[in-house]
């Protein structure tokens, strides 16, 4: 069976540098499908090997290198359908609760916990969590969700997914601050994590054409957030009068050819910018498209 660009890989591991790791023999993660296993993780640094010793503070840090693993495997909490949560002594379990709350609320896994020995006597909390790559839907209720770009933070955050998409028109901080004086810019994020952004530029000339462009970083593609984030484009643009919709794709970028193919854009002319050897795609949605 072919495998469809945008899917998941059918099995792959994620690791975190965690000397455990080496010695032992194991993955911090493995992405099985759109499953996620992330293994046992206690409040090591990993970076120093080193771990405090409160077990909130703990907490906090198995939390923290849990998500970096999340992300690396293109999900976030709000993905996660199992938790288990392993200590040596039962009254360190109640502290933990507002740490373990502000991760967990919102999307109320499965929880189990469990009173065992660790396999340090320095460790005081484990955590281990299971989570599933699903189709994102936009709404009330939903994790993903839609920010208008407003401050210099988020004008960070929308110009980091734009330079790694489309890395040959990287921008400095101060020309996405223009394009965002004279754009329509939106951040995406499932739950807290930053995962795609869109342009939309207004409609301009006799035919009011205006540009929908979405993006979406690599690793959370194919669950639905760049479908999302164009409608949302889309309407926006519709809403001020748009009487054509066009996109403009770098030609490398296959996975994003796809999309606007597959959202009824045809093919309007290739071309090659003057002083670059890159080449850009702009394509426009069919009349009876969308």
């Amino acid at each position: 069976m072919t495998k469809r660009l945008g899917e998941p890989p059918v099995r792959r591991t994620v690791v975190s540098g965690s000397a455990f790791e080496e010695r032992i023999g194991y993955a911090r993660a493995v992405v099985d499908g759109d499953r996620v296993h992330v293994s046992g993780t206690t409040g090591f640094d990993y970076a120093s090997m080193t771990i405090s010793g409160d077990v909130v503070e703990q907490a906090e840090q198995c939390l923290r290198n849990i998500g970096a693993a999340l992300a690396e495997a293109g999900c976030t909490f709000a993905d996660v359908v199992r938790v288990r949560y392993l200590l040596p002594a039962r009254e360190d379990f109640e502290p933990c609760w507002p740490v373990l709350r502000r991760a967990f609320e919102r999307v109320r896994p499965a929880a189990t916990m469990m009173v065992c020995g660790l396999a340090d006597e320095r460790m005081r909390i484990e955590i281990e969590v299971d989570a599933r790559r699903g189709t994102v839907v936009a709404g009330p209720g939903s994790a993903l969700r839609f920010e208008p770009v407003d401050g210099d933070a988020m004008v960070e955050e929308w110009r980091h997914v734009h330079n790694v998409i489309v890395p040959p028109a990287a921008m400095t901080l101060d020309e996405a601050r223009a394009r965002a004086g004279r754009n329509r810019l939106v951040n995406a994020y499932l739950g807290d994590v930053l995962v795609g952004c869109s342009t939309v530029r207004p409609p301009e000339g006799e035919e009011r054409v205006a540009t929908v462009i979405a993006r979406v970083l690599p690793a959370y593609r194919g669950r639905g957030i760049g479908t999302a984030l164009y409608e949302e484009g889309l309407a926006h643009a519709r809403g001020l009068g748009a009487g054509a919709v066009e996109t403009v794709v770098l030609a490398a970028n296959a996975d994003g050819l796809r999309f606007a193919r597959a959202r009824g854009f045809v093919e309007k002319e290739r071309y090659v910018l003057d002083g670059e050897r890159d080449e850009w795609v702009d394509l426009r949605l069919a009349a009876t498209a969308g």
